[in-house]
């Protein structure tokens, strides 16, 4: 092994359950900020601009989750290219894949923001957003557009490094990111102080000023650090696209987007199925799905930190490990959101409370639905476990079916089929269903399907490039970093 791979936080050695649950934690506090980011800006604009700017932000948000679902999935397959790449301690290839990412990454996200500024108008004529509410929608999804060139950008840094191995160093820019967010929203809504009154744009602005300023301190930070992935000045030529890579990032990152649009989708079925029973049961399925999010996450942060771990180890051939992240992974899911779902069935009542206040009925609806689906969410957590694995050697086609059968084909024909008979509760047991269908077939899928014969890449470059990049890298004086997600040099 050549001195700079020695100093990589590599993923392919140490105890696995130590290491996931440490690369996961930081996932998942992530994944918490960015929720709790999205309340308090929701709180500020519903309670003090109004129902009709309330209403703008959800359209405009509803915009935004495909974007970002969309770029998820490309930030997703470089992530696994590069934990790939350095699993097989071949950081040519790393390197390739950054300089192909950032050109590629810039390149969409300019021309998004440009045709997403011109066209806000017809996007939210398309979604028939309210009159009243797209005077408040404009302004405010144009700044967003404005700042999506700082969103793409930082997601895709954000998955370079958990490729890597470092989930901490991410994190940390999220709390700046997220903290500036937070004080900056009221600041520029209400105009205090010397900060101008924006109104709805604040908002926004705050969100374009955040993202921004993380995104520049972290690009400092990693160069201060000399990361043993960032580009020197002798290596600009990797920005030059590298059409095998390229061809990668897209075809197997657009199945990994996809995957978000289907959920929401379905999700837009079900509350579309919801609504025919009332304002009450709407009232009841809004609160418990607020909960739901938040049961939801570990198991999302556990399948994000199990792909890294596990594409590491693919490059690295250790396909016994894989097979352990793969057990290990699916205990934690267990454990910890199963933690969660047992302290909502212990506080259902003040939990929902928290969303239904003073609304007996509501409430009692709320309860009953949480009773019948909340303990489902655990089978979803292994789906998401299983997916997680099955991705990180690039068999990204399978998870996207299994999504569209158990989320299309199984709920709403099932609450359709039972409603005269269960009513709304046909609803609410589609959802167990659901989780159980998308499990067995994953299931199913990992034992049995072809995903370890799968490639991210149909050529991969040969590993005797490793021997000369890390030649230069030793003569640059390339350092790994200081700190970050190291793994633990104790046994297993």
């Amino acid at each position: 092994m050549s001195s700079l791979a020695a100093r990589q936080p590599l993923l392919t050695e140490g105890p696995i359950a130590k290491t996931l649950l440490m690369f996961a934690l930081p996932i998942l506090g992530s994944t918490v900020l960015q929720s709790l980011n999205g309340s308090v800006n929701a709180m500020w604009i519903g309670h003090y601009l109004g129902e009709a700017a309330l209403t703008a932000v959800s359209n405009a948000n509803l915009i935004l989750f495909l974007l970002l679902g969309a770029v998820f999935g490309l930030s997703m397959a470089c992530t696994i290219l590069i934990g790939q790449s350095l699993g097989a301690r071949n950081m040519l290839e790393a390197k390739r894949v950054v300089g192909t990412g950032v050109t590629f990454f810039v390149s969409v996200s300019i021309i998004v923001a440009i045709g997403g500024y011109f066209g806000t108008p017809w996007m939210l004529n398309a979604l028939n957003t309210p009159v009243d509410a797209q005077a408040f929608a404009v302004p405010y999804l144009r700044i967003i557009f404005i700042a999506v060139p700082s969103m793409y950008f930082y997601a895709f840094l954000m998955m370079t490094l958990r490729g890597a191995g470092d989930s901490r160093t991410p994190f940390y820019f999220m709390v700046l990111s997220v903290a500036m967010d937070i004080v900056l929203n009221p600041l520029l809504i209400f105009g205090v102080g010397p900060f101008p009154r924006m109104g709805i744009a604040g908002s926004a602005t705050s969100t374009l000023i955040a993202q921004s300023v993380a995104l520049v301190a972290l690009l400092i930070t990693l160069y201060r650090r000399k990361h043993f992935l960032r580009l020197t000045r002798s290596e600009l030529g990797y920005l030059k696209p590298d059409m095998e890579i390229l061809r990668s990032l897209v075809f197997k990152g657009l199945p990994m987007g996809l995957q978000m649009i289907v959920i929401s989708s379905s999700a837009m079925i079900m509350i579309h199925m919801v609504n025919n029973y009332g304002s009450k049961t709407t009232a009841a399925y809004g609160a418990a799905t607020q909960l739901w999010t938040y049961v939801q996450m570990p198991a999302m942060a556990i399948g994000a930190a199990v792909s890294s771990m596990a594409a590491q180890n693919v490059g690295a051939k250790l396909w016994d490990r894989v097979s352990r992240i793969t057990k290990v992974g699916v205990l934690y899911n267990f454990l910890l959101s199963g933690m969660l779902i047992a302290l909502i069935y212990l506080f259902n009542h003040a939990a929902l409370g928290m969303f239904l206040p003073n609304d007996g009925e509501a409430l009692a609806l709320a309860q009953h639905l949480n009773s019948i689906a909340v303990w489902s969410f655990m089978f979803f957590g292994v789906t998401f476990v299983l997916f997680g694995v099955v991705r990180s050697t690039g068999a990204v086609v399978p998870p996207l079916v299994i999504l569209f059968i158990s989320m299309w084909l199984f709920r709403p024909p099932f609450a359709l089929a039972l409603a005269p008979r269960l009513g709304a509760d046909s609803i609410w047991w589609s959802f167990p269903l659901g989780s159980l269908a998308s499990m067995m077939m994953a299931m199913g899928y990992y034992k049995w399907g072809g995903w370890r014969r799968a490639r991210m890449l149909a050529t991969p470059i040969d590993k005797a490039g490793l021997e000369k990049a890390s030649d230069e890298a030793a003569v640059a004086g390339q350092q790994a970093p200081t700190t970050g997600q190291g793994v633990p040099a104790s046994a297993e």
